[in-house]
């Protein structure tokens, strides 16, 4: 009786949850520590033509991120050659200190928006690249190694209606 019930519900809710997830890739850092000429690619294909969708970037850190806010490059590519390109700013700690996101142990994940309500009208290939943009106040060379960062992640959702 029991099984039978624990069964039923877990159907229940898959069925529930209808997925709007049309695209999710994580890459690795190298051992925790993203170099600032380490750019992310993720290639995104044969997606809807007519349908609007929210793009998020991914982020996992770890406790050893010293920053309360990062910094990205994000650039957009499209089939027909044009190139948007967007410095982004993200608070990734709260003013105490404690991590914003969903966190796992001393992993945390953030869902960051980036773009959104966009149609990838033309069919072909849609790049997206991301690169970090951190530097410490005053300084003008950037970070070579940003430590704390474990895995960077494109999230393509399907809108609601």
């Amino acid at each position: 009786m029991r099984k039978g019930l624990f069964l039923a519900i877990i159907l229940c809710l898959i069925l529930a949850c209808e997925d709007s997830i049309v695209f999710s890739e994580y890459q690795p850092t190298r051992k925790g520590t993203w170099n600032k000429d380490d750019r992310k690619v993720f290639e995104v294909s044969k997606m809807d033509s007519i349908a609007s969708h929210d793009v998020f970037i991914m982020i996992r850190n770890d406790n050893t991120f010293p920053y309360s806010n990062l910094f990205l490059i994000a650039e957009l590519s499209t089939p027909d050659l044009r190139i948007i390109r967007d410095t982004l700013e993200y608070e990734m700690a709260r003013p105490d200190g404690s991590w914003l996101g969903k966190g796992y142990g001393s992993i945390h994940e953030n869902k960051l928006w980036y773009k959104e309500d966009i149609v990838f009208k033309d069919p072909g290939v849609y790049t997206i690249e991301l690169s970090h943009a951190m530097r410490e106040n005053g300084q003008v060379e950037g970070i070579s190694n940003l430590n704390g960062i474990t895995d960077v992640g494109i999230e393509i959702e399907r809108r609601g209606e």
